[in-house]
């Protein structure tokens, strides 16, 4: 994915976040991973910004609904780009498979996570469904 500059600043403003230089690059390197992405990777990927500033701006872009955040059992939150439009509601969530081989964690947004209805009283905020196994790719090295 090769998005411009403006194309990057028009996302963020769409969430009313304020373009800065340290924003734009932890976007790119998020759209570019094509999958979910941890602190650790993004710290990797993004070797001039220290760990405190990647968290800060990670966690601007959840609370404004431009990522969502996974809990996949293992240890480490991952976060993915939201798809256009979405405000992070339950019934807009989806399910997500995280690979045992290579420790991937993918969204599988065409898979809408099943609602439970709650007993009176209680109020749905979040859905975490998470689906182990193989992913295809390690699947193939088999």
């Amino acid at each position: 994915m090769n998005e411009s500059q403006e194309e990057l600043e028009k996302l963020l403003k769409e969430r009313d976040i304020q373009p800065t230089a340290i924003r734009l690059l932890v976007l790119r390197a998020m759209l570019h991973a094509k999958q979910s992405v941890s602190l650790l990777d993004l710290e990797g990927q993004l070797e001039t910004i220290d760990k405190s500033t990647i968290f800060r701006t990670l966690t601007l872009f959840h609370a404004h609904k431009l990522i969502h955040a996974i809990n996949d059992g293992t240890g480490s939150c991952k976060y993915a780009l939201c798809q256009p439009g979405c405000q992070c509601h339950a019934d807009e969530q989806h399910a997500h498979f995280h690979c045992v081989r290579c420790n991937r964690t993918f969204c599988f947004t065409n898979i809408p996570s099943p609602l439970v209805k709650l007993p009176d009283g209680f109020q749905l905020d979040n859905i975490n469904y998470v689906l182990t196994g193989i992913c295809a790719e390690c699947a193939l090295k088999e």
